[in-house]
């Protein structure tokens, strides 16, 4: 079966979903079970991504870049994460943060950081979350202070993508502390990550999306030169928060292709499997159990890509994003939740597909916003 048809996809897009999809077949899918078991960051994957102009490809062309549009990443997205998750999130955070540095940085800082990523010669991250807060932009205590021609860095980031791995990351700060103006407090930096005082260590194995590392990041009286805050100091909250419209619409690509995988490994296995003389698509609940996960995807997958076109030409696009990013994800936990029911006592076997695809269906609805937050978001600026 084809779920991830494209008549849905708008026509610029194709050529890329394509050659996501030509890319996911030759290098990920084949290597998916044994980077997941194994828990190992997927090196020669990334590699030969970033070879294929498939990594940091949003970068504009002026800086090396192919400047992919947000329905180009979606398309492209769908198809990696369909392949495995893990794999596919070590892909798209090679560059993750770039995007902050492009739109409201420097030239100078864009020739420094951002060309070597699209080359493929340098790895980005994006430093927001800490230990004791998530989804609340407001509340990040990690400070940055002014000390001359220099910013002094100190506090902890967590859940942070190639916190190790990255060459630089754009880190999000307090730079002031006005609680009548508690959006206008914080500020992006870029700090490459052989600063003293820049620690990080991998996250101890987690569940799921096991190929892709996240880091726990401590700043410890880390200078900085001035020239790298990004834009003007009290604008990051702004720059997060649209900068998450546009990855919230890419993290319900990452649900889309979960559902796709768990739909697809269930709808071979129910064919197959026999159960009292007939296979088990035969019996109706099973029947009706498929339809709803059928049901499920293409509502939201309809609903993303609408989100997608109303994120691009900027209509409403944190209510349409939480849309999308609430209910793709929420998708592809009911539809997995249900694969795995429907494999029996199979799905709880480590080299199944539909395990992967469940424990890994569980990180999108707590990323890029814990999904409780994305309600809280389309119930304060429905129309």
């Amino acid at each position: 079966m084809e779920l991830l048809e494209e008549s849905i996809v708008p026509e610029h897009a194709r050529e890329i979903k394509a050659e996501a999809r030509e890319f996911a077949r030759e290098h990920i899918e084949p290597n998916a079970q044994e980077h997941f078991q194994a828990g190992t960051y997927p090196e020669e994957i990334l590699e030969a991504g970033q070879e294929a102009n498939l990594v940091a490809q949003d970068i504009p062309e002026k800086w090396g870049g192919r400047g992919l549009d947000l329905p180009q990443l979606l398309a492209l997205t769908e198809e990696f994460y369909r392949a495995d998750a893990g794999i596919a999130l070590t892909l798209q955070l090679a560059s993750f943060g770039c995007e902050i540095t492009y739109k409201y940085g420097s030239d100078e800082q864009c020739e420094e950081y951002i060309r070597p990523v699209a080359e493929g010669t340098q790895r980005s991250g994006l430093a927001v979350s800490e230990p004791e807060t998530g989804s609340d932009l407001a509340g990040m205590q990690t400070t940055a202070e002014k000390d001359g021609d220099e910013y002094v860095l100190n506090g902890e980031k967590y859940w942070i993508g190639n916190g190790v791995e990255a060459d630089w990351v754009t880190v999000y700060a307090r730079t002031g502390d006005d609680e009548d103006n508690r959006y206008g407090n914080h500020s992006m930096f870029i700090v490459p990550t052989d600063t003293e005082g820049y620690e990080a260590e991998h996250i101890p194995e987690k569940m799921a999306m096991r190929a892709s590392k996240q880091a726990h990041v401590e700043f410890d009286d880390c200078r900085i030169p001035a020239e790298n805050l990004i834009g003007s100091e009290g604008a990051g909250f702004w720059m997060v928060a649209e900068f998450f419209n546009h990855g919230r619409v890419i993290v319900s690509g990452h649900g889309l292709g979960l559902a796709a995988a768990a739909i697809e490994e269930t709808w071979a296995f129910v064919h197959d499997r026999e159960e009292f003389g007939r296979t088990i698509n035969e019996f109706q609940a099973v029947q009706h159990g498929l339809s709803d996960m059928l049901l499920e995807f293409e509502r939201s997958r309809a609903l993303t890509w609408r989100a997608c076109e109303k994120v691009e030409n900027g209509e409403n696009a944190g209510y349409w994003a939480a849309l999308a990013k609430t209910s793709a994800t929420e998708a592809a936990v009911d539809i997995s939740e249900q694969g795995m029911q429907f494999h029996g006592g199979r799905s709880v076997l480590d080299d199944r597909r539909i395990a992967r695809a469940f424990r890994d269906a569980r990180i999108p609805v707590i990323y890029e916003g814990a999904n409780e937050i994305q309600r809280n978001l389309i119930y304060g600026q429905a129309p």
